[in-house]
């Protein structure tokens, strides 16, 4: 039997290279996909030589997913166990100073990639017993984040999405996961917002926040692949956030406050 295969976008840095390693350890085939080829080399070297193929794509252009899915397939003995949707921007700052293009990209990028990588992987994932979607959802996918509120909006899209394909797609003997994590410690967090010239990541530490080091992302996106649970939260405000989110929303509205221009 051919050796298990997950395909990561986003591969080329963060949560997507920490996944790649943690995957490749335990014996599996990586593709790493990302729109820098650069990152992609480095995750690669990164992992044990002949485990993993390299897709420089653009989650939004849907020819460009089959090409890459197409090499994928030819390397990894026409497996696909895991789809990992993780490519994804953190375009952050209050909604009434970000331009109406850069709104679009975002959508295109956090919510139509993962559509598109559904569409055109679904072939594989059928063909594969056992197979498994994963995507990157986020905390702010419980409750909307004042200074990330179209981020926000692409996150409740990416659960809802999860939620209605894991019941679509049990026929298929397909799973369907998310991670929800909180903060994690990637270089989105070194941005500085249109109305501060400190990085939110200093400012997330001063208030107290937790960040989540990516390694145990991946911890969580292998446990995600191989659990029951269709939504895996992150780290300590992530789980906090989900609860005060069914229970107590009013307290989570007084908090997003607090870090309102985070971006």
């Amino acid at each position: 039997m051919a050796r298990k295969a997950i395909f990561i976008t986003g591969g080329g840095s963060g949560i997507g290279r920490a996944t790649a390693r943690h995957f490749a350890a335990q014996g599996w085939f990586v593709g790493i996909a990302d729109i820098h080829a650069q990152g992609i080399d480095e995750t690669a070297a990164l992992l044990p030589e002949g485990a993993s193929s390299r897709h420089v794509m653009d989650v939004r252009d849907r020819d460009q997913w089959k090409t890459a899915l197409d090499a994928f397939a030819a390397e990894s003995g026409g497996r696909l166990d895991v789809l990992f949707n993780n490519a994804g921007i953190g375009t952050g700052g209050q909604f009434i100073d970000i331009p109406p293009e850069e709104t679009d990209r975002l959508i295109a990028i956090n919510l139509g990639g993962v559509v598109n990588g559904i569409h055109m992987a679904l072939p594989l994932l059928r063909a594969t017993p056992g197979s498994a979607i994963l995507n990157t959802g986020s905390a702010s996918g419980f409750y909307g984040v004042a200074g990330l509120a179209v981020y926000s909006a692409t996150k409740f899209a990416v659960r809802g999405l999860t939620e209605g394909l894991e019941i679509e797609f049990a026929k298929y003997g397909i799973k369907v996961r998310s991670l929800m994590p909180g903060f994690i410690d990637t270089p989105l967090l070194d941005q500085v917002s249109a109305d501060s010239n400190e990085p939110a990541r200093n400012r997330l530490s001063a208030s107290g926040y937790e960040i989540v080091p990516v390694e145990r992302v991946a911890e969580a996106a292998w446990d995600a692949v191989h659990g029951d649970r269709v939504h895996v939260t992150v780290g300590k405000m992530a789980k906090r956030l989900a609860r005060l989110s069914r229970w107590f929303p009013g307290l989570v509205a007084k908090q997003s406050k607090k870090i309102d221009g985070l971006g």
